[in-house]
């Protein structure tokens, strides 16, 4: 998870998700719930460094504002050099379903790549527009259709991840839609799953329309770049 801000957050998100790893690790997967702390201007860190006595399988990074996107791909290369097998990701604000994980483990032999699809989902008219528009994005840019290319809801490969990632800037603004582009693209196996998506459980959503313009414009004359760098690497 990466988290900015999340101050008023990510107790009770912890608390959600801790079970989750708990749960794998009991089971002898070696689980474990990794943080970013993305420059938060608030106390988001120090409220993670005081919970790690009560949930000792929590992880807390602290790392310079990058944006959300960057630290995704930081905690990305995080799991791969850590050795990792599989990478969920999800977002710090309680937007999303713990449940909902289980049915993605059960059938983690079957795909390279799963990635939740919100339908009915409840942050608000411009989030939906943004997410309608970049599957059309994609599908101009890199030819292909992605049912909802920016979920922050994914388990993954981490074999299949680090090629991908490979080929995307480090301070890429929406790297989970390259992700799922270019998984497309070279025809990963992926498996799309209907999940739940709420309203953010407190605090204050950092992204207005001017800035998800902003990040989306830059975006596009990446996609350029990353469009280039896909014939060097062989997605084998």
């Amino acid at each position: 998870m990466p988290a900015y801000n999340e101050a008023e957050n990510i107790e009770a998100t912890i608390g959600q998700w801790y079970p989750v790893v708990e749960k794998l690790h009991r089971e002898g997967t070696e689980a474990k719930l990794v943080i970013a702390n993305d420059g938060s201007k608030d106390d988001t860190f120090a409220i993670m460094e005081g919970l790690k006595g009560k949930y000792p399988l929590l992880e807390a990074l602290d790392k310079p504002n990058s944006g959300h996107g960057a630290t995704v791909l930081f905690l990305y290369r995080h799991a791969i050099d850590a050795g990792a097998d599989y990478v969920f990701q999800t977002d710090s604000d309680g937007q999303t379903n713990p449940d909902e994980f289980w049915q993605m483990w059960e059938n983690k032999g079957m795909y390279d790549f799963q990635i939740g699809h919100r339908l009915g989902r409840q942050d608000g008219f411009s989030r939906v527009f943004v997410t309608k528009t970049l599957r059309l994005i994609v599908w101009l840019m890199f030819h292909a259709w992605v049912v909802d290319a920016n979920t922050p809801f994914r388990l993954m490969r981490t074999d299949k991840l680090q090629p991908i990632i490979g080929v995307i800037p480090q301070d890429y603004g929406l790297c989970n839609v390259a992700v799922s582009a270019i998984a497309t693209k070279w025809k990963y196996r992926i498996g799309w799953y209907r999940i739940t998506f709420k309203p953010r459980q407190g605090g204050v959503n950092s992204i207005n329309m001017k800035r998800i313009f902003g990040i989306g414009w830059k975006a596009i004359s990446d996609f350029r770049d990353i469009n280039r760098n896909l014939g060097k690497i062989s997605n084998k």
